[in-house]
């Protein structure tokens, strides 16, 4: 028996995965999820960072995820994000650059909402960081 599920990550731009996989791990507002074969259903908001995807070959792949919702049913799993990037396709340069405006923009703003929008773009760099560190680790990138 084939214990497999199909996945379906869609960013507001495209599909970003489509297809048959074995498990995957996401961050859910509650905490880590691990979804595999048979997983009961499921309805959850996802933070910023990384979608793990293990195929059926045992091949390892991730994708950075701006936030936004997942959804388990008996045999597919949907993962709606406003933002979705492989990790080869992450910039490092691009990146770091990112992290260092929202670091200085906090520092120095007066109003505690853009001090509160700005740590947002920060966590969502740092998400990004951690997916290309990861990445490299497998070789993707």
């Amino acid at each position: 028996m084939l214990m497999a599920f199909y996945l379906d990550v869609v960013s507001i731009e495209k599909r970003i995965f489509s297809g048959l996989v074995k498990t995957i791990r996401v961050s859910g507002i509650e905490g880590e999820l691990g979804i595999y074969s048979g997983h009961t259903q499921l309805l959850s908001i996802i933070k910023p960072g990384m979608i793990y995807i293990k195929h059926l070959d045992h091949k390892k792949e991730y994708i950075y995820i701006s936030g936004g919702i997942l959804e388990v049913q008996p045999s597919v799993v949907s993962i709606l994000a406003d933002l979705a990037i492989h990790a080869i396709d992450l910039d490092r340069a691009s990146i770091l650059k990112e992290k260092t405006q929202a670091e200085e923009y906090i520092k120095s703003a007066l109003i505690k909402a853009q001090r509160d929008n700005m740590s947002i773009q920060l966590s969502k760099a740092i998400a990004k960081l951690r997916v290309l560190e990861m990445a490299e680790k497998l070789n993707e990138c």
